[in-house]
């Protein structure tokens, strides 16, 4: 109970603080973009590390070498918690926009946070938004440079199972395709444990955040290029299944 006091009362004062610092945030990056961008990535870094130290997360990574340092990349992940954004947005290099369920736009700051991230909410009832995110997304890694991160299992997976996952939109993987950049596979393990699987305490468990190798879709052959979607689930699948013999 203590443990998710302190979280809570975290959330609101970075809530809070965060505010001026977007406004700071938007002053550097009208006129230096790039180094604004950076700026609110560390910033928001900070945070999130902060939140998963009071959360009592013993975080183990793996692969983070498997990370393009200097180029645009398409993460594609699994979806179990509403910790995964902190949990990964840590290990990002650069800029990295986000793309997530239409619900969240409607959660004060945090809407913000992820529009400053050059992320998109997305409604995968609507099959118009759903193309203009995509070719939103494309434009940001083709000509803005920036990452992409997206859960293709279009919402949080709550199978028994984490393993099982849920079939992958292959349409989310069109922003690698089309823009001609890298995909890596994210194997979040244990997430849904921190918060949801305890619901409405946070309870500290330890998280492995496995980076599996960057995967050009060009290189592909057969169904597997046909059907990325399908193949990079076998691969997170395989990677989840090996981390979840240790935790």
């Amino acid at each position: 109970m203590l443990r998710t006091i302190i979280c809570a009362l975290y959330v609101v004062i970075v809530f809070i603080i965060s505010l001026p610092i977007l406004g700071i945030e938007w002053l550097i990056a009208r006129k230096w973009p790039n180094a604004g961008d950076r700026s609110f990535l560390h910033i928001l870094q900070g945070f999130s590390r902060g939140l998963l130290f009071l959360s009592g997360v013993k975080l183990t990574v793996k692969g983070k070498e498997n990370i393009p340092p200097d180029e645009p990349v398409l993460y594609i992940g699994n979806h179990r918690s509403l910790f995964d954004l902190p949990l990964t947005i840590i290990n990002c290099p650069g800029p990295t926009g986000y793309i997530a369920k239409k619900e969240l736009e409607k959660v004060p700051v945090l809407n913000i946070w992820i529009r400053r991230l050059h992320g998109y909410f997305i409604d995968r009832e609507d099959v118009r938004n759903g193309l203009k995110v995509i070719l939103a997304s494309i434009d940001q890694v083709k000509n803005n440079h920036i990452s992409m991160f997206i859960f293709p299992e279009g919402t949080r997976n709550r199978n028994a199972d984490e393993t099982e996952l849920l079939e992958f939109h292959e349409g989310s993987f069109k922003i690698a395709t089309k823009s001609g950049c890298r995909i890596v596979p994210v194997a979040i393990s244990g997430s849904q444990d921190i918060f949801e699987g305890h619901f409405p305490y946070v309870h500290a468990r330890r998280i492995i955040v496995e980076y599996g190798n960057p995967i050009d879709p060009t290189e592909l052959t057969g169904d597997d290029k046909k059907f990325i979607g399908r193949y990079v689930r076998s691969l997170l699948t395989g990677m989840l299944k090996k981390n979840e013999k240790e935790l």
